[in-house]
């Protein structure tokens, strides 16, 4: 068994292939992977990291602008579609897959494109509620369309092609509970923990407002603060939080989290992002979060997104630019000093939870292979 994984851009785009790589490794354990991404993004990290062999491309993304320059670079995409076709079309034949799944990412169309040419098996999946332009461009090509959300179905012409999966998350994420995420942390099991984290590369308005939370918080606050500020602002966080004084064993100040699936298992509140590979490795785990959706992405979708568990009554959202640090310090310590409004939030936020997300998918991906052999 052969499976091709494309996916590239975000983590929330390479953590749910990694998580399906690793349950049909689990129910096959000779399968061979080869991961397909975009040069320079940060599927070169994650993926080598799991131990996956990987294979890169350049692609771009279209910009919706007609000025001058963002028509050139619009051009320069078209250009690398073309060259990034011809590279996946090497590497699918060097590999010879039984079938190829992409998850997200630019470079999901060139790769899937050039192997529903070549007669591969492919499927898509769409973890957003409103679905993105490279799952709508594949949507004629693909065999099979996999969403994350009950409620993107109504997107697609063709719903026939369209299977309800859940998002999935990594096998890592599985067989853990607070009590032994926290003692394998060696963290304190009786005092609070807020994570704090806002994509793999971070945010600059979201750091300002931590730095704002941490200066409310002080140095003794009763719970723990794990913070990941992204690669782009560690440096520039450290040194504001050094020139202050605020570093203390109780504000634990990352660039990036590697065991965010113990750490998230460990908090009582996440504050974040609203990435719809967030909203499945919350609601898996049915963990009370605090939502600030992404303003800088195509058609508002992290807003989107957020506003369904918002409805669900599993999150309190805030949109950025609306808040400051202090609001928000505001707003988690009064989830921590209300156990009863924590414990509905987590049963909305379990109830959403697709827990065989993973299984469902791989099935799938299974069945494409055997009908194409």
């Amino acid at each position: 068994m052969r499976v091709l994984f494309t996916c590239g851009g975000t983590a929330g785009h390479i953590n749910p292939a990694l998580g399906v790589a690793g349950r049909i490794k689990q129910l096959i354990p000779d399968a061979e992977f080869l991961f397909v991404g975009a040069e320079g993004h940060m599927e070169t990290e994650l993926v080598p990291r799991e131990g996956y062999p990987l294979q890169t491309v350049r692609i771009s993304g279209f910009q919706r602008s007609l000025k001058p320059k963002k028509i050139l670079e619009n051009v320069r995409a078209v250009w690398r579609v073309g060259s990034s076709q011809r590279l996946a079309k090497k590497y699918i034949r060097q590999f010879q897959p039984d079938v190829a799944v992409g998850t997200g990412g630019y470079v999901c169309y060139p790769v899937l494109k050039t192997a529903a040419k070549m007669g591969v098996p492919t499927a898509v999946h769409e973890s957003n509620a409103v679905p993105g332009l490279t799952t709508k461009m594949l949507e004629k090509t693909v065999d099979q369309i996999m969403v994350g959300l009950a409620e993107s179905r109504d997107f697609y012409k063709r719903p026939d092609k369209v299977e309800v999966t859940g998002t999935p998350v990594r096998v890592d994420f599985r067989g853990l509970d607070k009590a032994r995420a926290r003692r394998e942390l060696g963290w304190d099991p009786e005092r609070p923990v807020v994570l704090a984290v806002f994509g793999s590369l971070g945010a600059d308005y979201m750091n300002n407002a931590m730095l704002e939370f941490i200066r409310k918080m002080g140095t003794d606050a009763g719970f723990r603060l794990v913070y990941a500020t992204g690669k782009r602002y560690y440096d520039g966080v450290r040194e504001r939080l050094d020139r202050e004084g605020l570093r203390a064993p109780d504000i634990d100040v990352r660039e990036y989290i590697y065991d965010m699936p113990k750490v998230m298992t460990a908090a009582d509140v996440i504050i974040c992002r609203s990435g719809a590979s967030t909203i499945s490795e919350l609601t898996y785990l049915g963990k009370p979060a605090v939502m600030v959706p992404s303003p800088n992405v195509v058609n508002h979708h992290q807003e989107k997104n957020a506003r369904v568990l918002e409805k669900a009554g599993a999150v309190k959202m805030l949109l950025e630019g609306r808040f400051g640090g202090g609001e928000l310090y505001d707003t988690v310590t009064g989830l921590l000093g209300d156990p009863a409004a924590l414990e509905q939030m987590h049963r909305c936020s379990a109830k959403m939870g697709v827990t065989d997300a993973t299984d469902r998918i791989a099935s799938i991906i299974l069945g494409l292979a055997e009908k194409g052999r």
